[in-house]
């Protein structure tokens, strides 16, 4: 795995756990909105709404972004280092019980083990993601439930484009595509691996022939990765389900173009009041 290259006072706190000196960390009295990555690797681990002023001299945090940062017992067994959980990079300690947040947690941690994105630079560069599982109508109604997804919108995607599908020469299975969803999010708020997770818990994965009793290859499972960070992130999202046990029947392609579907396919269940009949959502991760 590549790694970003760091300076020598990096390396003392990333690398051999070493404390910078309090008050003085660029992110400690700084509060624009964005996310927090590790300095390390890049991966996300915190976002600007979960930060807080404690007066510890240090960036305060009360939640981390979910199976992003690891927690170990420092070895006198008084501390509980918290690490990033992709590359170990040492962020700093938790502590709990303090009282400062409803949360009653505080991720103390040293402004040189992280890197901001702005939500601007984070939201026009990281704002888009394809997924098809089944019928597109229960795919979309589900999504919009997500805080930090602002629109989604059912469409067709990764078929033939010589002619621009429509619902009948879609659901003819000879055009190839699947009935898929555009989802628009801000990846401050959340972010695409908790999309990819939330994707396989609302439907059966497992189904080869379609979704439920929607049978057809337009409604196989698949994800549309945009760059290789997706495709990547999608993988190591599906190599967890295998671990677990699952057979995972969704294919990762190249995103296309997207083809948005008619207006009567758009907020189908908010628009007529019915639910969906072939997604549900079950807990995995």
């Amino acid at each position: 795995m590549n790694y970003n290259e760091l300076t020598e006072d990096e390396k003392y706190v990333i690398e051999q756990k070493g404390t910078e000196k309090p008050f003085s960390g660029r992110y400690n009295d700084f509060y624009e909105e964005g996310i927090y990555k590790c300095k390390k690797c890049g991966k996300p681990l915190y976002k600007s709404k979960d930060k807080f002023s404690s007066g510890c001299g240090w960036p305060s945090f009360d939640d981390e972004i979910k199976e992003a940062v690891k927690k170990v017992p420092d070895r006198d067994g008084r501390r509980m280092e918290i690490v990033c959980a992709n590359c170990d990079a040492h962020l700093g300690h938790v502590f709990e019980g303090e009282g400062f947040t409803p949360k009653n947690t505080r991720h103390c941690v040293n402004s040189i083990s992280l890197v901001f994105d702005s939500k601007q630079k984070c939201c026009e560069n990281h704002s888009i993601a394809y997924f098809a599982a089944g019928c597109f109508w229960g795919v979309e109604h589900y999504f919009k439930k997500l805080d930090g997804v602002y629109s989604v919108v059912s469409g067709y995607m990764g078929g033939d484009d010589s002619s621009t599908p429509t619902y009948e020469s879609v659901c003819s299975g000879m055009t190839g595509h699947l009935e898929a969803v555009k989802v628009e999010y801000d990846c401050c708020e959340i972010t695409y691996e908790e999309l990819v997770k939330y994707f396989f818990e609302i439907h059966d994965f497992t189904q080869t022939n379609g979704q439920g009793p929607d049978i057809g290859n337009q409604y196989l499972s698949a994800i549309f990765y945009i760059d290789d960070k997706q495709r990547k992130t999608a993988m190591k999202v599906i190599d967890i389900l295998s671990e677990k046990g699952y057979l995972v029947a969704t294919t990762l392609y190249d995103a296309s173009k997207f083809y948005e579907a008619e207006d009567y396919h758009q907020n189908y269940y908010e628009r007529t009041g019915k639910i969906p009949y072939c997604h549900s959502f079950k807990k995995i991760f």
